[in-house]
């Protein structure tokens, strides 16, 4: 087997470890989510659903990024391909970082707030 297939099947892999993170997150979420929406506080469940949610699809979406990079970079090194590749690295980066917002109420590089122990 030649080198650029290995790394083409090493991309594919990747990305469908991205598919899966996002589908298994999906799953556990939901069951976590209609096993305690009855128990929690009013609003509470759908919140941790959200941000359960949110945090599998931010880590699929590094894993398809980076199986996006192996591939083209090393597989398909055309002019082309790698402005395709940028086009979609900036979409799922501004996906990632407004998913980010959502679930942890705050930008990537600002810092985290710490809670008030008065």
């Amino acid at each position: 087997m030649e080198f650029k297939e290995l790394i083409s099947i090493a991309g594919y892999a990747i990305e469908s470890i991205g598919v899966l993170v996002i589908i298994t997150g999906t799953v556990l979420s939901s069951i976590r989510f209609f096993t305690n929406f009855r128990t929690e506080p009013e609003g509470t469940a759908y919140v941790v659903l959200r941000q359960q949610l949110g945090r599998s699809i931010i880590l699929g979406l590094e894993f398809l990024i980076a199986g996006d990079i192996i591939r083209t970079v090393i597989v398909a090194d055309t002019l082309t391909n790698v402005t395709i590749l940028g086009l979609i690295i900036l979409i799922r980066t501004f996906l990632s970082f407004t998913l980010h917002l959502e679930v942890e109420g705050r930008w990537p590089w600002e810092p985290e707030k710490q809670a008030n122990n008065n």
